[in-house]
């Protein structure tokens, strides 16, 4: 290995050992960013992360388009990829520290709005707005995709879970899982699929041939359909909990209403993977051209229901 990569997954692995103890602390943290000032609130741990993934992206603290108080965050990111490159990526992410990332094995909420700048982008592509990962050790191998995305293709949002291949099979002949499975999209070449597991009125069956397979192992109650892709404002509060040996729960609600809630086999649990989960959103595709501008504001996390989702009926009813 040279030299400056053994640095690198030396200081990864440090990161790995000591960032446990951290993590047990900091999910009892309640953090909050209403991206009201010039940087990041201190009460907010997050933070742009400066890297070459991020060279398309800026991120401005603006006072035009907001949803609550005086500011929020407009994020961009600008094609630098070579077209059809699905290699490459643009990004403007906003990420936890990694002192305040929670365990993963633990539950914690999550908030924050957003607002889709116009144009909405309508091909059929890979867009990400906000992603739950597993922290990737330098041992690990593969690709892990978050275990739970907020999507955008072909102009219509969606949210997805990941987990390991198991328990799957094709899909009926009319692209419709049986009841108790959820549909799939297998991934072989990573020992991963990827359940639909929240959509919007305007999802139809050509949006189906993505998820051909249907899976027991991922179980979804769908309460009420996702918000369709305009620019308004949609407040997100959403409930993670991963485990990738079938006690995993995901709850998904937008501006208080109960989407969806997910049981089962959520995330990864391969060699060399982290300790914990993470947080981190702003947009996210692969090579394409025009500027892609998403805007966020009221940032919320917390251990307690109410903290993030605001209505103590519902919270007491998801107990």
């Amino acid at each position: 290995m040279k030299p400056g990569r053994l640095a690198i997954a030396l200081l990864m692995l440090v990161d790995l050992i000591a960032s446990p103890a951290l993590a047990q602390d900091a999910r009892s943290q309640k953090l909050v960013d209403g991206f009201d000032g010039t940087d990041f609130a201190s009460q907010g741990g997050l933070y742009y992360r400066e890297n070459a993934e991020q060279a398309a992206g800026t991120y401005s603290f603006q006072n035009t388009v907001k949803r609550n108080g005086v500011g929020a965050l407009e994020l961009s990111v600008r094609p630098l990829c070579v077209a059809n490159d699905d290699e490459c990526s643009d990004r403007a992410e906003i990420w936890e520290k990694t002192p305040l990332r929670v365990p993963y094995d633990e539950p914690v909420w999550y908030g924050f709005a957003m607002k889709l700048a116009e144009p909405i982008p309508q091909d059929d592509h890979r867009y990400l707005m906000a992603q739950w990962k597993r922290e990737i050790g330098p041992t690990a191998k593969g690709d892990f995709s978050p275990f739970i995305a907020l999507r955008l293709n072909r102009g219509k949002m969606f949210f997805t879970v990941e987990t390991n291949i198991i328990g799957g099979r094709p899909g009926t002949e009319n692209g419709q899982c049986p009841a108790g499975s959820t549909a799939v999209s297998f991934r072989p070449h990573e020992n991963q699929m990827r359940a639909l597991v929240a959509f919007g009125t305007d999802w139809d069956d050509k949006d189906m041939v993505d998820f051909p397979g249907c899976t027991d192992r991922i179980r979804i109650v769908s309460h009420n359909p996702l918000p369709v892709a305009t620019s308004d404002w949609i407040d997100f509060a959403i409930y993670s909990h991963p485990n990738a040996k079938g006690e995993g729960r995901v709850e998904i609600f937008a501006n208080k209403i109960w989407i969806t809630s997910v049981t089962g086999h959520i995330g990864h649990d391969d060699a060399g993977l982290g300790q914990n989960q993470y947080f981190k959103f702003g947009p996210y595709r692969a090579g394409h051209e025009g500027i892609w501008t998403v805007y966020y504001d009221d940032f919320r996390r917390s251990p307690d229901c109410i903290d993030v989702l605001g209505d103590q009926k519902i919270c007491n009813t998801l107990k």
